[in-house]
């Protein structure tokens, strides 16, 4: 090619995508494809099904992520085993991990039992572990490989390389929003980037309309949360809502007539302006729903001070207003990443508890619990032996743990999950998921058949074959279903 070749001006709709940065940029979506397995309803969200597998339990999602690899033994996995043979080697050999380990080393964290479901959790969870009756623990989660980037990626994507729509995106694409002022699919953190950021939330080739909108839910003690400060373009103090109607109207004409000019249906163009649409109902709407300050002082008590619990205290007022999905992030980096010092998860769990609980007990007295679906997760868990080198900190550690993805505990409540129960074990020493083993694809799995999806059924054509959440594995865990 010459290298004086002036390029082609940009069609309309390169330059819509172009300029459609942010929530615009949610818009640009083909769904006239005959091969999807989702269709537009009349007066629905784009890409909604045509009519569930199942008979739904859920209808929406709050996903509470504790980044960084939580260690499961010092948290909802108790290893009496542990403690027995503390300081011995790990029977068998030592284990194989990507930093050198040494002998066992049992949790510094007594355990509790609770309530009538007389579940076993850690010191450190004392409110979670007081809504006990509600939650079901999976103590025999297992991924496939011991680093952040790919295990992280997995959970929220389904695969182990970035390039996957998230579980967020596929929830909306086969779902839609509830909410059509809202987006559909809303991601929290105080700070970025976490590890990977936003190909976590990204609907990669997903309709773009599908993509998590990030809102940073920093806590800054003394100062009210404002959302015109954290969303970006969400109000516009330049032009009053008369005029943005008006342009907005014009903007419709116009594309009303390129489309009757052409001859056909122009999906994509119609997908931008109803989120444009969108974007300028959120001026209204958004800010009054971050607006926490409108809650009671018994609610705000509740879920208490620091960023997590206002996110969490937004999470279920999205989720209030037909918000599909809202993931909770921890904050930025791995902080759960305990190679150092486990007893770093003092201030962690201190920071998370109250508010993980206030989650369910707040959806719970708002009549929301049975169909709202509540996950409090982590990418993979930590070994029960002591972390001996470690190349970040230059010198030995005394206190820490490596990560472990051969057994890892999250837990679930709400939407149609059995309370009070535990699902699955860990071996003895808490190494390798050995009962009822559960892999994130029978998550995933689990997680759409509760929100009435069938997972094999909920596909997209790309690149010559059929993608879905679960790739090529995946079972329900019926077991855990009520």
């Amino acid at each position: 090619m010459s290298c004086n070749h002036r390029p082609r001006p940009f069609t309309r709709r390169e330059a819509l995508a172009r300029v459609g940065g942010g929530f615009g940029m949610l818009a640009f979506a083909n769904m006239v494809s005959q091969s999807l397995k989702a269709a537009e309803p009349a007066g629905g969200t784009p890409g909604m099904l045509k009519q569930l597998h199942f008979k739904p339990r859920a209808k929406r999602i709050i996903f509470l992520f504790s980044n960084g690899g939580m260690s499961h033994v010092d948290t909802f996995d108790p290893k009496p085993m542990l403690t027995k043979y503390d300081g011995q080697p790990l029977p068998g050999g030592a284990i194989l991990t990507q930093r050198k380990t040494g002998n066992l080393m049992k949790s510094p964290f007594a355990f509790k039992r609770y309530g009538k479901a007389d579940t076993e959790v850690s010191e450190l969870w004392p409110n979670v572990g007081g809504i006990s009756e509600d939650i079901c623990v999976i103590r025999s989660m297992h991924s496939d490989i011991p680093n952040h980037e790919p295990s992280i990626t997995l959970m929220n994507t389904g695969a182990n390389v970035i390039g996957r729509p998230s579980m967020g995106s596929w929830i909306t694409y086969g779902l839609g929003s509830e909410n059509s002022n809202l987006p559909g699919y809303v991601v929290l953190c105080p700070s970025q980037p976490i590890t990977i950021g936003s190909p976590l939330w990204s609907s990669a080739f997903l309709p773009a309309i599908y993509q998590g909108t990030y809102v940073k839910n920093e806590w800054i003690e003394g100062q009210p949360f404002e959302a015109a400060k954290v969303i970006p373009n969400v109000t516009n103090s330049d032009v009053d809502a008369a005029v943005q109607r008006r342009d907005l109207a014009y903007l419709k004409k116009l594309n009303e007539a390129n489309l009757a000019k052409v001859g056909e249906k122009d999906s994509q163009l119609e997908a931008s302006i109803k989120t444009m649409e969108t974007a300028f109902a959120m001026q209204t709407e958004a800010p009054e729903v971050f607006d926490v300050s409108k809650e009671s002082k018994a609610i705000l008590d509740m879920y208490g001070p620091g960023s997590t619990a206002l996110g969490c205290l937004m999470a279920v007022r999205l989720a209030e207003k037909g918000v599909r999905m809202v993931q909770v992030y921890y904050s930025k980096g791995d902080p759960w990443d305990a190679h150092t010092d486990i007893l770093s998860y003092r201030k962690l769990a201190k920071d998370s508890d109250q508010p993980f609980a206030a989650v369910v007990k707040d959806l719970k007295q708002r009549g929301m619990l049975d169909d709202t679906l509540v996950i409090g997760g982590t990418e993979f868990g930590r070994t029960p032996a002591i972390q001996t080198a470690n190349e970040m900190v230059g010198g030995g550690v005394v206190n820490g743990r490596d990560h472990n993805h051969y057994g890892f505990s999250l837990w679930m409540a709400g939407g149609g999950i059995k309370g009070g129960i535990t699902h699955g074990a860990t071996d003895d020493f808490g190494y390798k998921a050995v009962e009822k083993p559960t892999h994130v694809h029978d998550l995933h799995a689990t997680i759409l058949y509760l929100l009435g999806i069938d997972h094999l059924k909920l596909t997209y054509p790309y690149s010559g074959r059929d993608f879905r959440l679960t790739d090529t594995a995946g079972e329900v865990i019926h077991d855990i279903v009520a």
